[in-house]
């Protein structure tokens, strides 16, 4: 006999359409699209369980617990958005540890203030955004070795995510993703970021921090075309095209005194530049 059903959601208001980067877009292939729109479901409430103030980090570990546990358990559906993607992942044959490694992330979050090193960052990374890449190849059937290239992606992604957040993330939950060792070795502590604008020091500190996410983004460009689904090896080129403009952007206006954000017509410029590179570039070959 199933459990009746516990509301473990705590909303913030984010949705698909508040993203920087496109989910499940138009690009994926129809059949994919509510699986992939699932997957999203299911992140997103892990996030906003996570990022609310209002639970202790006892309560949210004990909701991303709950949520694993019924992932895991055909019979249970006492949290429908954990039953849901159970049930996608059974159609579509991907292995559930595109899933659960989010929740190592989302835990981390509930317990975790401050990364040490670009290392630390990177191990958190593995966990909160790597995964993500790694379920939309595996819902398509790619080829596994694609991963080094999309793991690249997706960590680039996720970086350029906290530095646009940098302040809010500092004044709303005092979680810094700024690196320590970054912060001490311009002489600066995490109070810089509560600025109304960047000092020079954390801006040379936020300039080394994209400096490193070029350094991904190098491996990242690769990505689409190590891909065969047409779709979404155009969807992968227009993210890399986004990535690489907002790193721009970032280089160029101060994250402490606006949210970097792009405007629809330089997104929309994005897909065009990102669709007709993918489809210029050619596929792979088959690998028997």
């Amino acid at each position: 006999m199933s459990e009746a059903a516990v509301d473990i959601a705590t909303p913030s208001g984010k949705n698909k359409s508040t993203e920087n980067f496109p989910v499940g877009s138009a690009l994926i292939r129809p059949a994919l699209r509510p699986h992939v729109h699932a997957y999203y479901r299911w992140a997103r409430t892990a996030d906003d369980i996570a990022d609310n103030s209002a639970l202790t980090s006892e309560d949210k570990v004990a909701r991303l617990d709950l949520m694993e546990a019924v992932l895991k358990d055909p019979a249970r559906r006492d949290v429908p958005v954990a039953a849901e993607m159970r049930e996608s992942l059974n159609v579509t044959n991907v292995p559930a540890v595109d899933c659960t490694d989010l929740l190592i992330a989302f835990r981390w979050d509930a317990t975790k203030l401050r990364y040490d090193d670009w290392a630390d960052l990177m191990k958190y990374c593995r966990y909160s955004a790597s995964p993500v890449g790694r379920y939309l190849l595996d819902v398509h059937g790619e080829d596994p070795a694609g991963k080094h290239y999309s793991d690249a992606l997706c960590d680039a992604l996720q970086v350029i995510n906290h530095l646009q957040d940098c302040k809010a993330d500092y004044l709303e939950m005092n979680r810094v993703y700024v690196p320590l060792d970054h912060l001490e070795a311009e002489g600066i502590g995490v109070e810089a970021l509560a600025e109304p604008k960047c000092s020079p020091a954390l801006r040379r500190v936020l300039d080394r921090l994209l400096d490193e996410t070029d350094e991904l983004m190098q491996r990242a460009r690769k990505l689409p075309a190590a891909l065969r689904d047409t779709r979404l090896r155009c969807e992968s080129a227009t993210i890399v095209r986004l990535a690489d403009t907002l790193i721009r952007h970032l280089r160029r206006r101060d994250p402490l005194a606006e949210r970097v954000k792009l405007k629809k017509p330089a997104v929309a410029w994005c897909a065009i530049q990102g669709i007709a590179w993918a489809l210029a570039t050619p596929k792979p070959k088959r690998t028997s």
